[in-house]
């Protein structure tokens, strides 16, 4: 755990609310994004690191420094999320992930891509592709590959979040992406090329 996260969360168990404040700066955004990944809207998402900054807040002292204080956040949202949709009707949607939406945005954007012809529209063609695979997975399977490949969680991390040993996970994730590769290869072959290409 990094230094300033230790001190911080010293100075709260100390009675100075205003360090778990920082802390929450300091992480929300990370957390949100991670869950509005696992549940399906983003006021489930905010409701979600809502509940999960008051349990850490409220269990603060059990909190033994271990891991990182981000990895042991995720693993309370992630608990807290999949609470809440065992409350809910199950949905398939994962519309809330989809780059774009609510201003959210994975990664960067490298601008002089754009430039290129075809470039976007094949990007957004992907990734709705990759999104709609993603939607057929079981929740197990969706779950693990979206903390690796997306949050960009640790083999350790994961199976910290998923209360399994690291064997297990890693199984779990080659099962997940062997699932997610099957299910993508049907629509490359016949995928009908973006481009008409010369005859």
């Amino acid at each position: 755990m990094n230094d300033d996260d230790r001190r911080l969360i010293a100075e709260c168990l100390h009675g100075n609310r205003d360090a778990f404040g920082q802390l929450i700066t300091r992480y929300q955004s990370r957390l949100y994004n991670a869950a509005l990944r696992l549940v399906d809207t983003p006021d489930d998402a905010a409701d979600v690191v809502q509940d999960a900054f008051l349990n850490a807040f409220q269990s603060l002292r059990s909190f033994k420094g271990d891991a990182e204080f981000f990895t042991w956040m995720y693993r309370i949202a992630f608990n807290v999320a999949v609470s809440q949709k065992r409350r809910k009707k199950p949905t398939a949607s994962l519309s809330a992930m989809e780059p774009g939406r609510n201003g959210l945005s994975r990664e960067p954007v490298d601008a002089s891509d754009y430039v290129k012809p075809g470039v976007a529209l094949e990007r957004s063609e992907e990734e709705r592709r990759l999104y709609a695979a993603l939607g057929r997975l079981s929740a197990e399977h969706r779950d693990v590959l979206v903390m690796k490949e997306i949050d960009g969680l640790k083999y350790e991390e994961i199976a910290d979040v998923l209360k399994i040993p690291i064997g297990p996970a890693r199984s779990r994730l080659n099962r997940a992406r062997l699932e997610l590769r099957e299910l993508l290869e049907p629509l490359d072959e016949n995928r009908p090329p973006l481009i008409d290409e010369p005859e």
